[in-house]
């Protein structure tokens, strides 16, 4: 009997019938997985060897070789904490993400980095680049790697060029500070740049508790992936019923964790997290860099564009690029890009980047194929859902900066408010006990993760905790390109406190095409400023309490258009949980040893006055 019969037959139950599609998904999704890398063995030919570096410590690599090719041909070089191979054996990479560079040519080079998977050495976490007394480091290890490719894997043109995403990404950016002489191309995509700053662990000092415990212990449990064993499916409950960062070490880590035992030892952005920060080390590009950002990535969007910022400043020869589309973190390298989550850009905007932009990229600098149509920063402009080329990122040619002013009654104008009373605020209780989820609940791990920066913002909305201001219906498009910034003026009871911006784009209530989007929340930028950072990272204070406080939050570069028949609404709170850790509300001199008794209620005020007038900064295009 076929499935179809078997699917109407009286008495054929749901659950066997969902059993034996589920199997029936699989057995397709595994022959496609076969066929793949079927055809990954008939294109190249694998070599898997090990690498000395100059201190002796050997590096697991693989090299695939066209086997049809007899051009001399540039190494492709990805290096990851990852592992190369699956359990199986099977390459991540030439099974799908890199496809796209299979007609023009290249030896691919893929490699364990030092102290993971089945290369020797130890790891360490965003190991620095070496100091006056040290021989190695990530960017050593690359540069050993290409110097050996080069002496032994015959018929290569002696160029290389490197590539990654996330960790990888931050790979090929250690790769550029001493480049090897054959390095001619590389893209880092999604590096993070500044662990204390704005990516995967704090965020304005603001520490990224799932992120980071979660991560950490995944990384440092052995040289091969671990994920933590949740004991309850909600991870928001099982973090609050952690309680203090304290009892981290206590129940469960015990001090086994090198990176969680720094965020311990390094509340504060000290020697440790600046001697890691990327920037300090961005000279001058010697190396064409296309940096790659997405507008929703969850984990490293702060990055990519402090690199290409940086570089920017001294980049006399043209050889720094900025490339932004509407991904999370990564979704370029997979899959079609045409939407993420519930949001349709209508295109496939990853095959795209991959087509058009990546892969021409890395043609003509290792291969002479051109010529480089690449603008100096291509952005995909989220609203209008279309592309858009800048000669500068951030763009400064007809872009206007515009203020969103905060109201009473919930009302974004933007003109300023006049009245001047004591009485002019918003306010809330911001109750460590019961934080605001960052996303719907449950909470489950790895489930979710990817896309909750475009989830519908209506699961808080109107939250006793969280504030709201927004606009009357547009008649005209507003088309925000640039740096985008919240300012507070706000008060707190305490003496510490978090505070959230968010900028909403509010779809119209009603929508033919698509009725599940009506009224529909879509966060456009957003961010967290730890209170106690105010003034300086390194040396915190604390909040006078009941006192008036201007918070300056950036709320990064975008582009959007807010179209006509949708409103801009800006949303504030205090806490995000368990993205961000609870702020005990009480200033102590370290959050990570503070205990239960240290987290405390407090009453927090947004002021709208003309003195103290709360708003949001756009860089708005036109006229």
């Amino acid at each position: 009997m076929a499935l179809e019969d078997l699917r109407h037959s009286s008495g054929f139950g749901i659950a066997v019938w969902v059993a034996l599609g589920t199997a029936a998904l699989s057995l397709v999704v595994a022959a496609q997985k076969d066929k793949a890398e079927d055809k990954v063995a008939q294109l190249f030919a694998k070599k898997e060897i090990t690498i000395p570096m100059r201190d002796g410590v050997k590096l697991h690599t693989e090299i695939f070789v066209p086997r049809e090719s007899r051009e001399p041909l540039p190494f492709l070089l990805t290096r990851t904490p990852y592992g190369v191979t699956d359990d199986k054996g099977n390459n991540h990479y030439l099974d799908g993400s890199y496809n796209e560079f299979f007609s023009d040519g290249y030896i691919f080079v893929f490699q364990d980095i030092r102290g993971r998977y089945k290369s020797e050495g130890q790891f360490v976490m965003f190991r620095p680049p070496r100091g006056p007394n040290e021989t190695i480091d990530e960017g050593t290890d690359t540069y050993d790697t290409i110097e050996w490719l080069l002496k032994n894997v015959g018929n290569n043109n002696g160029r290389a060029g490197i590539l990654g995403v996330s960790y990888p990404g931050w790979l090929t950016t250690m790769a550029i500070l001493e480049p090897h002489p054959a390095l001619k191309a590389a893209s880092e995509q999604a590096s993070p740049a500044d662990q204390f700053l704005g990516d995967d662990f704090h965020h304005n000092g603001a520490f990224r508790l799932s992120y980071g415990f979660e991560y950490s212990s995944r990384m440092e449990s052995s040289k091969t992936q671990f994920h933590f064993a949740f004991d309850i499916s909600d991870t928001f409950e099982w973090y609050l019923r952690l309680g203090a960062l304290s009892n981290v070490n206590e129940k469960y880590l015990h001090g086994n964790i090198p990176t969680w035992n720094d965020f311990v030892h390094h509340p504060n952005y000290d020697e440790f997290w600046q001697r890691q920060a990327v920037p300090p080390y961005l000279v001058k590009p010697t190396v064409p860099n296309l940096n790659v950002a997405g507008w929703w990535d969850q984990e490293d969007f702060y990055g990519p564009v402090k690199i290409y910022e940086t570089l920017e400043k001294n980049d006399s020869e043209h050889l720094n690029y900025l490339v932004s589309g509407p991904w999370n973190h990564g979704g370029w390298a997979r899959g079609a890009g045409r939407t993420l989550g519930k949001i349709d850009f209508g295109s496939d905007t990853a095959t795209y980047f991959r087509e058009k932009i990546q892969a021409p990229w890395f043609a003509y600098w290792l291969k002479d194929k051109g010529p480089l149509n690449q603008p100096e920063a291509l952005v995909f402009q989220t609203g209008s859902n279309k592309w858009a080329s800048y000669d500068e990122w951030p763009p400064r040619r007809n872009i206007r900066d515009r203020k969103l002013y905060f109201h009473p009654g919930g009302r974004l104008l933007f003109d300023p408010p006049e009245a001047d009373s004591d009485d002019q605020f918003d306010s809330y209780v911001s109750d460590p006990a019961h934080p605001v989820p960052y996303r719907n609940r449950p909470i489950q791990q790895r489930v979710g993760w990817p896309t909750w920066l475009v989830e519908d913002q209506r699961f808080v909305h109107l939250r006793p905790d969280v504030l709201n201001w927004e606009t009357e219906v547009l008649k005209e498009p507003i088309t925000v390109t640039g740096r985008i910034v919240a300012h507070l003026f706000a008060s707190t009871s305490g003496t510490d406190s978090d505070w959230i911006a968010k900028l909403i784009d509010v779809y119209p209530e009603a929508n033919e095409k698509d009725p599940d989007m009506g009224g529909y929340q879509l966060m456009i930028a957003d961010e967290v400023l730890r209170g106690r950072f105010r003034d300086s990272f390194s040396e915190p204070k604390p909040i006078p309490a009941n006192h008036v406080v201007e918070y300056a939050i950036d709320l990064h570069t975008n582009d959007h258009v807010f179209l006509p028949g949708h409103r801009i609404m800006v949303q504030v709170q205090s806490t995000w949980f368990p993205v961000i850790d609870r702020n005990p509300q009480k200033y102590v001199d370290n959050i990570y040893t503070a205990t239960g008794a240290d987290y405390q209620e407090a009453t927090q005020r947004v002021y709208r006055s003309k003195q103290y007038p709360s708003y949001v900064a756009m860089p708005v295009a036109g006229n």
